[in-house]
């Protein structure tokens, strides 16, 4: 079977090497973007099963990033996760009005990311 995709785009590089080295260890391929246009050069050339998004990033946030996201057809399935210290519950509903399948504040259990990001990705195997 072939490995799972994620990318996973943040501008903190702790977060993105500890979530980096956890889904390495959960066999999935990693990508890593550190913001949203650089996120967007990943995705021409690859189409992950998982993205995980912060909002808060330089260049183009998170919002902008995923309503780029959903436009592009073959991207479609991909199953996108918010991960962000915004937590007002505006910013989590804007989140999922743009289509993010989870927002998870930070901070976050890394554990309990792993469980959400393997319940979605199951979802793409249908």
């Amino acid at each position: 079977m072939s490995k799972k995709k994620i990318l996973i785009v943040d501008d903190e590089p702790n977060i993105v090497m500890s979530l980096e080295y956890t889904f390495k260890k959960n066999d999935f391929e990693v990508f890593i973007a550190r913001d949203g246009i650089e996120a967007l050069e990943i995705l021409k050339v690859h189409a992950p099963d998982i993205i995980i998004l912060d909002v808060m990033m330089p260049m183009v946030d998170g919002y902008a990033t995923l309503e780029q996201i959903k436009k592009e057809e073959k991207l479609q399935h991909c199953k996108v996760i918010f991960l962000s210290a915004k937590n007002k519950e505006s910013d989590i509903e804007k989140g999922l009005a743009l289509g993010a399948d989870l927002y998870m504040t930070k901070p976050f259990s890394v554990k309990k990311l792993v469980e959400q990001v393997n319940d979605l990705a199951s979802d793409t195997t249908t």
